[in-house]
């Protein structure tokens, strides 16, 4: 068995991973980390909320305003403030993803967008309401589907099993 010096184990192999990195086929979409450089932001607002099992304690207006921060490889971050299904001034930071479905003009899309943070807001007698809400922060995702028109976007969001939201906003 021949014992090759360390060194030029380690030249070679920095050579065949140089060279695999420029005939390696397109970066996945989902690669880590996401580019830190500002695409566009959103702001949006609810229009429309439904519970699916109505209670007369549901609060359906829910006054939610969010922002949200778009990088150019579809990676976002955000915050929204609203009142939650029992009208307690609530607030959700979160990260997510938006994946494109399809477009059906340059101005026109069509979109999924799975989010992901740290709610607030669900206290007293509704703390249990929401899961894992023992410090009365509780992790949450939401996933949505949506549709651009140039810089009005749309969204119907679903909140677990409880419900779901329609906003709309504009991007800048």
């Amino acid at each position: 068995m021949t014992h090759r010096p360390l060194g030029k184990i380690l030249i070679i192999s920095s050579a065949l991973l140089a060279s695999q990195a420029h005939s390696s086929p397109p970066a996945s979409p989902l690669d880590w980390p996401p580019t830190l450089e500002l695409d566009h932001t959103l702001v949006q607002t609810s229009l429309y909320t439904r519970h699916f099992d109505p209670d007369p304690e549901h609060n359906n207006h829910q006054k939610l305003i969010s922002l949200e921060f778009h990088t150019p490889d579809d990676w976002l971050a955000g915050g929204a403030r609203f009142q939650n299904s029992f009208a307690q001034e609530s607030i959700y930071l979160y990260v997510g993803r938006e994946f494109p479905l399809w477009h059906f003009t340059h101005d026109i899309s069509l979109r999924a967008k799975l989010t992901a943070g740290l709610l607030h807001g669900y206290r007293g007698e509704y703390q249990d309401k929401i899961p894992l809400n023992h410090l009365g922060i509780a992790p949450a995702a939401l996933p949505s589907i949506g549709i651009r028109w140039g810089r009005v976007e749309g969204d119907l969001i679903l909140f677990g099993g409880a419900g779901m939201m329609i906003t709309a906003g504009l991007r800048f």
